[in-house]
């Protein structure tokens, strides 16, 4: 009884329609991560911090979780194999920076929360331009140290917001691929950032009982969110989808550094 008039089971009771703005703005950024292969944590960070539903670190949090959810249910539906090969100096990169990201979190979020807002405003603002803007992709594959070095920067966005996005996205569609090895290759990157940083918040910060409650609640919205999209995805190519994500993520973060 005490855990149902406390804690946070009762915040989700007594403020239903925050949760289940919550949950739409999960359906949302799992929408544009199907279609897209990238962008989940920053569309839900971003949200979620534009109408003030849970703090940076907690969704960060929610992010790792919902970023495996999404994969799983994504390789699982797709049957394709991963382009480990292609993506190993950069898995094993960005592994060795998710810990300074999450040991940043953990330090700007219990001494300077609000420049923690603002970084990733821009962090998400940097993001929406680096979509629409023109990359020429080489004749060739990049060398091993490109990748190396996008993994890298990957990982440290992955350990401090939960989500891995800009660096190795540019990096990887300035590169002569398909798009749909380019979306495997970056839900790679994701997962496997994503076990890692989880891994590394329990043992270290931990979860709080709110971000795990409302991991729990996304994750059907996450797996019925992808097969939907995947099963019937909108009449849109690529051209249009782009500078709409992009107009999304800018909006999102010019609100959260202005606030």
């Amino acid at each position: 009884m005490d855990i149902l008039s406390s804690g946070p089971v009762a915040q989700v009771i007594a403020a239903p329609a925050t949760s289940l703005l919550f949950l739409l703005c999960v359906a949302i950024a799992t929408y544009v991560q199907t279609l897209t292969g990238f962008a989940f944590g920053l569309v839900l960070l971003g949200l979620v911090a534009t109408f003030d539903l849970a703090s940076v670190a907690d969704a960060a949090n929610i992010a790792t979780v919902l970023t495996l959810v999404n994969a799983v249910a994504f390789f699982r539906a797709d049957r394709q194999p991963p382009p480990w090969k292609l993506m190993r100096p950069a898995l094993i990169a960005s592994l060795l920076t998710v810990l300074v990201g999450v040991l940043l979190l953990h330090w700007l979020n219990d001494n300077a929360s609000a420049w923690l807002e603002t970084v990733l405003g821009v962090a998400i603002v940097a993001c929406a331009i680096s979509l629409v803007a023109r990359r020429r992709p080489g004749e060739r594959v990049g060398p091993p140290r490109g990748f190396a070095l996008a993994g890298a920067l990957s990982g440290l966005m992955g350990g401090l917001f939960g989500t891995s996005g800009p660096p190795i996205v540019y990096h990887l569609y300035r590169q002569p691929l398909a798009t749909d090895v380019v979306r495997r290759a970056l839900l790679v990157m994701f997962a496997s950032n994503a076990s890692v940083r989880l891994v590394l918040v329990i043992v270290s910060i931990g979860l709080s009982p709110r971000a795990m409650l409302l991991s729990v609640l996304s994750v059907p919205v996450v797996h019925i969110a992808t097969r939907l999209t995947m099963m019937a995805p909108p009449p849109l190519p690529p051209r249009v989808m782009r500078p709409a994500v992009a107009v999304l993520l800018a909006l999102t973060g010019v609100a959260m550094v202005v606030r």
